[in-house]
């Protein structure tokens, strides 16, 4: 009876392993009918081979552009620029996969699960639950050479209406006066305010912002031309003109009211600012610079508007060091 037992449980597992291959065998035969795009070795050993590129080494890891993130071994569309978000991990993030287009396999050891393109299994990377980065609570950790990129094409009608006439950055980098200095000299800038913005207090006044109690900021409103100026060039330009490795002061200006911080006014704002924030991080420099969505900002008293220009003098704590 034992021996008839073995022989029966035999038969199945040889069974279940002879489908199992076949199975495979057909995916195989299916994909190596598919005519894919040729990679380089290293496209290769990720791809085919499950390997994994060195963090902050990757074409798209801070790469913001909108459009289409495709198989970079058989062109099929995986995610939406929409769904891409800073992971600050060094590989490329993305909290949603356009639909049916990643599958998700659970690594051998049951702790990672694996993503890969479903039409071609081509690896992707890993996908993470739980992390609390966006509200869908899910992170696609991708390999930026897993990838390809396909930015958004307007009508042609359209095309003059890609970028607007104008737009605003707010920027606040100690004494708004060295701010506003810097960011007026700025080909593109229409017009620059200074003011303050991100504290509690209605129409503050520049005693009430000194006192330290009402929460501002001395900061600078730039309306900008992007067709001339992008609003990236502007982000460098604010850390290329202070410390932003200063808490709470610029020189020997100290209190709140003189914190690094910019004031995004758009999640495309806020997404390049923390390109470039991370581009300085990677260079070694420790950054204190906040990051704000825009409040209301209250312009300042007049005597302080186009303060250096009419002084006729330059900024005392503000000057101009090349970072990028």
């Amino acid at each position: 009876m034992k021996l008839l037992n073995l022989l029966i449980l035999f038969f199945v597992m040889t069974s279940v392993s002879c489908q199992n291959t076949k199975d495979t065998a057909e995916n195989n035969t299916e994909h190596k009918n598919m005519t894919y795009n040729k990679l380089t070795p290293e496209e290769e050993r990720v791809i085919l081979h499950k390997g994994t590129e060195r963090p902050f080494t990757g074409k798209y890891n801070d790469f913001f552009e909108e459009g289409t993130y495709n198989c970079k071994q058989c062109g099929t569309a995986l995610y939406k620029s929409d769904a891409k978000f800073d992971g600050h991990c060094g590989w490329p993030s993305f909290d949603d996969e356009i639909e049916g287009a990643v599958k998700r396999i659970p690594d051998a050891d049951g702790r990672r699960t694996e993503i890969v393109c479903t039409n071609c299994g081509a690896h992707l990377g890993h996908v993470f639950i739980g992390e609390g980065f966006t509200d869908k609570d899910t992170r696609h950790c991708v390999n930026s050479v897993s990838l390809s990129f396909t930015p958004l094409t307007l009508p042609k009608f359209q095309t003059s209406e890609k970028l607007p006439e104008k737009d605003t950055a707010i920027f606040a980098s100690g004494c708004f006066w060295g701010t506003e200095y810097w960011l007026q000299k700025q080909k593109g800038v229409i017009s620059t305010d200074v003011g303050y913005i991100g504290g509690h207090t209605e129409n503050p006044t520049y005693e009430q912002v000194c006192s330290h109690k009402t929460g501002h900021a001395e900061a600078v409103r730039v309306v900008f031309n992007p067709q001339v100026v992008t609003y990236e060039e502007l982000v460098k330009l604010f850390f290329e003109t202070h410390d932003p490795t200063q808490i709470n002061r610029q020189g020997p200006d100290i209190g709140n009211q003189y914190r690094s911080e910019i004031f995004y006014t758009s999640e495309k704002q806020k997404k390049i600012a923390e390109k470039v924030i991370n581009i300085l991080k990677n260079k070694g420099v420790k950054v204190a610079t906040n990051l704000s969505k825009a409040n209301k900002f209250w312009k300042a008293e007049d005597y302080h508007q186009d303060y250096y220009e009419h002084k006729g003098s330059k900024p005392y704590c503000h000057f101009y060091t090349k970072k990028f």
